[in-house]
């Protein structure tokens, strides 16, 4: 009963919103954070600190670890005003000078982003990051000498950085000294291949000489490390387009927009591409959806109006160029646009009048081009590649005009891969570095299970019969082990863990078993690990035969054993884990969430033999549980059994498990 005051009084005290200040252990609060935050679980880790700073309003680390939480969101804003708190309070908290250094980059504040990097470097002057960030700053600012300088020290220090010289290479590219960049692209290629930013600047340099064998395959590499980017598709269909593969780059635009079907350089490239082809109906459909989601697209305005005078739509094609002559009045070639399009319709008349008003504006340009510009509207869908100014006093004629807006488009502004955040908080010692993530662990929860196309029963027994003794006035759901929630979730689940504590509080020695177990699956969807398992112990200390208990106890003791940094109790955590999942299945030996979940822990041990004999288990109590399936078919695929895996990811497929299919593709 001592033990139990104990563990009682520990769970009043924690975090809970409804206490008082004076009660919030923000030490505590901030550690469950951290380890939130190591989760990736950034909306959930913001709450947590919220209420730290509730609490102490003066310590530092709830601050800075909050900005870490919104830089991880993209909220860079938010991020940088957080780190002005961490270092109001604390000016000598380093890692808050590089965060906030980092957010300011993001924000085009590259100036005052230095100001922090050299506020970081008086107290740590070889701090790779701290170098690393500011060359890359000095090199957006075009401090090209600083940069260099910057960078060289960086390499001297640390002569293995592989980032340092991605770094350099994109700097020495702006320099236009392509040799020293290509240099560096294959001192950072041969460090890391997984590197994707020399290969992008090879690829530039290559293109930019002709060289599309080389391009083609460094925008291979591109694509095979980031294939979920549309930017690198678009990108190497320019390249393709080049060599003549025009299938490839129509190829290229299809999955460019499978990805992104709202991308405005994919669509315009492909309607460019379907226009040379003759594929007119297509590439008028492209330029139109162009004009859907931008309608001050005048390139794809003006190309659809070419493929209008090649279809014979020749009023059409007459309302765009006059849409386009109404907007820029001084765009000349318009007028010769028009002219065609009057000619096709008879109105011979107006085609002399408007060759005259386009050569009447040509005539004033080169008389006086100061008082007489001439409109050149920029594309809007993107880059168009080898694009050249044209010096004043020199005028482009129709066709140089026609076929400079002709070009195909590139994507400049693809994510930025060189700059990430590198400091990332400790913890998941036990991470999976497995080719393809498995099916997650079943757990107990107050949400019930997402909808999924497969058909496998979530029932559970013991669980059924708690539901009908309505212990609680919550239902509880079998269910996989869901991330992040919404922030109307969050705060549900605090104010029911805050319920329950009061509850428990109000209890004494007469605590209910039901209430512990309902703030234990509150603390448990909080991912307040500890906190879960203290109130579990608590209930299997009186009731040994709870199997509920048994299996979220094993849940909540495998994922906080991957907080841990210490190897040993990592693995400690992980043992007891799966300790409880075997007091479930002795308990019910068909319950076969709790064998899959010993398969899982297994397969995350990178034990494939057993994991599958569990998996199998499930399977054999259960034919149609494709999450089993696909779990054993990594397992086989691991250790190198690919017939057997095969079988089982098609299958997996069969009952819903969509990920099954991706998995096949690529090994095929």
């Amino acid at each position: 009963m001592k033990r139990y005051g104990i563990l009682l009084l520990f769970s009043i005290c924690l975090l809970l919103p409804g206490t008082a200040k004076a009660q919030i252990n923000a030490e505590q609060v901030i550690t469950i954070g951290r380890n939130v935050l190591s989760m990736d679980d950034y909306m959930l880790a913001i709450q947590y600190f919220n209420q730290a700073i509730k609490a102490k309003p003066y310590l530092a680390d709830p601050y800075f670890l909050r900005g870490l939480a919104k830089m991880s969101l993209d909220d860079y804003k938010g991020a940088e005003a957080d780190c002005t708190e961490a270092l109001n309070r604390n000016k000598f908290k380093t890692e808050a000078y590089k965060l906030r250094g980092f957010a300011r980059q993001h924000l085009g504040l590259d100036s005052l982003a230095i100001e922090d990097y050299n506020e970081g470097l008086k107290h740590d002057p070889t701090d790779r990051y701290f170098l690393f960030y500011k060359g890359v700053a000095q090199t957006s600012l075009k401090k090209d000498d600083d940069a260099l300088e910057t960078l060289n020290t960086l390499l001297r220090l640390y002569p293995r950085f592989e980032e340092g010289y991605a770094a350099r290479a994109s700097l020495n590219l702006q320099r236009e000294d392509t040799v020293a960049a290509l240099d560096d692209v294959e001192k950072a290629i041969r460090l890391n291949r997984a590197m994707i930013n020399p290969y992008l600047i090879r690829a530039e340099i290559e293109s930019s000489r002709g060289n599309w064998d080389i391009a083609l395959s460094d925008m291979d590499e591109a694509v095979k490390l980031y294939p979920e980017e549309p930017g690198f598709y678009i990108n190497r269909a320019y390249v393709r387009y080049n060599t003549d593969n025009y299938l490839g780059a129509m190829s290229d635009y299809n999955f460019a927009l499978q990805l992104d079907p709202n991308n405005m350089a994919a669509l315009f490239n492909r309607a460019l591409l379907r226009f040379e082809v003759k594929d007119l109906i297509n590439a008028k459909k492209d330029f139109s959806t162009v004009l859907t989601l931008n309608p001050e697209n005048f390139h794809a305005l003006y190309n659809r109006g070419l493929v209008e005078l090649e279809t014979g739509e020749y009023k059409e094609a007459l309302a765009d160029f006059r849409s386009i002559a109404r907007k820029y009045p001084n765009f000349y070639p318009v007028y010769y646009a028009i002219a065609e399009a009057e000619r096709n319709l008879g109105n011979l008349k107006a085609v002399g009048a408007n060759i005259n008003h386009a050569e009447s504006l040509v005539r004033k340009y080169v008389a006086n081009p100061e008082n007489n510009p001439l409109d050149r509207p920029t594309i809007a869908a993107g880059t168009p590649r080898n694009a050249k100014s044209t010096p004043d006093g020199e005028v482009e004629d129709e066709n140089e005009v026609m076929n400079r807006f002709n070009q195909l488009v590139t994507m400049q502004e693809i994510p930025q891969t060189q700059l990430s955040y590198n400091e990332r908080i400790k913890g998941r010692v036990q991470d999976r570095n497995v080719m393809a993530e498995p099916e997650p662990l079943y757990t107990i929860s107050f949400n019930p299970s997402p909808k999924s196309l497969g058909g496998v029963t979530n029932y559970f027994r013991a669980l059924d019969d708690f539901n009908r003794g309505r212990y609680i006035t919550r239902t509880l759901y079998l269910c996989p082990l869901q991330g992040t929630l919404t922030d109307e979730e969050y705060d549900a689940l605090f104010k029911l863990s805050d319920k329950y504590t009061s509850v428990i509080s109000g209890a004494g020695s007469k605590v209910r078993p039901a209430d512990l177990l309902a703030r234990s699956v509150a603390y448990s969807m909080l991912k307040n690990y500890k906190a879960a398992i203290e109130d579990l112990d608590v209930i299997l200390s009186k009731n040994p035969d709870f199997t509920i208990a048994y299996l979220l106890r094993g849940v909540a003791r495998y994922e906080n054993a991957r907080l841990q940094e210490d190897q040993r109790m990592a693995m400690q955590g992980i043992s007891m884990a799966a300790a409880d999942f075997e007091a479930a299945t002795r308990l019910d030996p068909r319950l076969i969430h709790a064998w899959f979940n010993l398969g899982y822990i297994l397969y995350s041990q990178r034990d494939y033999s057993q994991a599958a004999e569990y998996f199998t288990k499930a399977i054999n109590l259960d034919p149609e549980f494709g999450a089993a399936y696909y779990n054993r078919g990594l397992c086989y695929l691991s250790a190198g059994k690919k017939n057997e895996a095969f079988a089982d990811l098609s299958r997996a497929g069969e009952l819903g498990v969509l990920p099954s299919y991706n998995i096949l593709k690529r090994m095929k």
